[in-house]
């Protein structure tokens, strides 16, 4: 039965009560069934949902119009055929079998690869029909269609047609196939006659070498074009801010306690160089990154390959691209060992836990407004409560926790699945792609975020801050010269006992009088100022 659509034609998700009632219904209760029975009937609800509500996003179709519900019993299909036999495809889709195998095979997440990864894919594929037809292995008149279908789907405008799950086979071959199918369907229509995706479009490649090879350029394009320039930009404001802090002097900190008095600009350009050490870091590991094993095919043999392949594509695909590619040093090590997308996603930790440390600081130093510190004060962006009528809340901080804590997790992930190379090939690839590839976007976009809605508007409490640094006990640091260790610890203890200031406790014990020190020496001690510097 085709579930019912919405006005506008896209197909309504499942309420959790609808799910829990249809769950109820396919799987009924029976307390004397084993587990692995109980096990069978959830998998096959799972794929029963997905059946009838659709395994993509919502209002995402198998046929790539996005207002089209997925193919049901009732829907128009035609029948393709691959070496396992004959399947129903929808009529209107660009993909063939192999991709509808995958798209009922893999109903688990509902989250297709990166469209940044789908243009990698694509522009893979336009290089080695280059250099296909340039080494004599495919007309050049079929590799100019290959390559003008390869720059449509390069350019985001057959997205909805890669509606296979993230996760899917390790080594990523049904994504790669789902690209030569699109391909071999848009290039078929252009020439007028027949590309067949893996003869034409496939030609001299293998998933195996393909599909880590698009990792690779996607993600030295999101690290090039996206990431450095976002936290440039957010190193560029938390400088900015830096420098108009230089003289507001606050109480340092540290184990959240007093500790001698530093500047709200000495703050700042510590978390700036934080920021500009993470992009020293992701430029650190991008050779490596930028390193592909396009041209190995099947193992690293490079088998089925025309002499001087891999060095003629890789040169194809880097012009096209500008992007740094070089050739693999070792194919057995570029295609069994995903290390340098390991290393990437180590850096890409590194900078959430920056962010971490910097968010932190802004919440604890714009706590309050009248129970925290509210040293600064973070713009306004919305109401922070539906109960407690003028409360805001420090948000942007609080989505950059966040994404934080994802890329935390993963490259978690990450680092599990580059363990999972077995002999000649990992097979966790597409789940390594989805990880890194979200870690990269996550923290392009909340830096640029947190520099435009945040940083740019914080504003100092100027008078507030240097209160707390003029009475905190620890400005009796420079008093040990003149009076020495035990007697300043003293005096500090004394000050926060009677909750009076340093120079007043120092004046009621007498060490002027007695002559440990001049009132000017005590004057310029007590320079709050004075003790951010040597």
């Amino acid at each position: 039965m085709r579930p019912t659509m919405l006005a506008d034609g896209v197909l309504p998700q499942p309420s959790n009560a609808q799910l829990w009632t249809a769950a109820r219904g396919a799987i009924p209760v029976d307390n004397s069934r084993s587990v692995s029975f109980l096990l069978r009937d959830v998998i096959q609800f799972s794929v029963a949902m997905a059946t009838q509500f659709g395994s993509r996003p919502a209002g995402r179709s198998l046929s790539g119009d996005d207002n089209v519900a997925p193919m049901s019993d009732e829907t128009d299909y035609r029948i393709e055929h691959d070496t396992m036999g004959e399947v129903k495809v929808p009529v209107e889709a660009l993909w063939s079998a192999q991709t509808q195998r995958a798209v009922e095979n893999f109903p688990i997440s509902g989250t297709p690869i990166e469209p940044q990864h789908i243009k990698a894919l694509a522009q893979i594929k336009a290089a080695c029909a280059t250099a296909n037809a340039e080494l004599g292995v495919i007309e050049r008149d079929l590799a100019d269609a290959i390559v003008a279908a390869a720059d449509e789907v390069a350019a985001g405008q057959h997205d909805a047609e890669f509606p296979i799950d993230v996760f899917q086979t390790g080594s990523g071959t049904s994504s790669n196939m789902n690209t030569n199918e699109v391909i071999a369907t848009l290039a078929t229509r252009r020439l007028g006659r027949d590309v067949h995706p893996n003869d034409h479009v496939n030609a001299s490649q293998s998933s195996n070498d393909v599909f880590p090879t698009s990792i690779h350029v996607a993600a030295t394009a999101a690290v090039t074009e996206l990431l450095i320039p976002a936290l440039d930009h957010l190193a560029v404001s938390l400088e900015a801010k830096a420098a108009e802090f230089a003289e507001v002097v606050k109480s340092g900190r540290t184990h959240l306690m007093d500790a001698t008095p530093v500047t709200l600009g000495q703050e700042f350009a510590g978390y700036a160089a934080q920021v500009r050490r993470g992009v020293e870091r992701v430029e650190s590991a991008l050779p490596r990154v930028a390193e592909v094993p396009l041209g190995g095919t099947a193992v690293g043999t490079g088998i089925n390959t025309p002499r001087g392949f891999p060095q003629r594509v890789i040169e194809i695909l880097a012009r096209s691209t500008g992007l740094p590619l070089t050739e693999a040093a070792d194919h057995f090590e570029a295609q069994g060992a995903r290390d340098g997308l390991v290393e990437l996603s180590g850096q890409l930790r590194t900078i959430a836990v920056s962010l971490t440390k910097i968010c932190n600081d802004l919440r604890w130093m714009g706590s309050g407004p009248r129970t925290g510190l509210a040293e600064i004060a973070l713009p306004d962006l919305q109401p922070g409560s539906s109960i407690m009528p003028g409360k805001v809340n420090p948000v942007l901080p609080e989505a950059t926790l966040m994404v934080a804590a994802q890329v935390i997790g993963n490259d978690v992930t990450v680092t599990t699945a580059g363990a999972a190379g077995n002999f000649e090939l990992n097979v966790m690839l597409p789940v390594i792609a989805r990880n890194v590839l979200e870690s990269i976007r996550l923290l392009s976009n909340v830096s640029v975020l947190l520099a435009d809605r945040c940083v740019d508007g914080i504003v100092a409490d100027v008078e507030r801050a240097r209160e707390y640094a003029e009475s905190s006990p620890s400005v009796v640091t420079p008093l040990n010269r003149y009076i020495g260790y035990e007697a300043a610890a003293t005096v500090a203890k004394q000050a926060v006992k009677e909750r009076k200031t340093i120079r007043e406790v120092v004046l009621e014990l007498g060490f002027i009088e007695r002559g440990d020190l001049t009132e000017a020496q005590l004057d310029d001690a007590l320079d709050v100022l004075s003790m951010t510097h040597p």
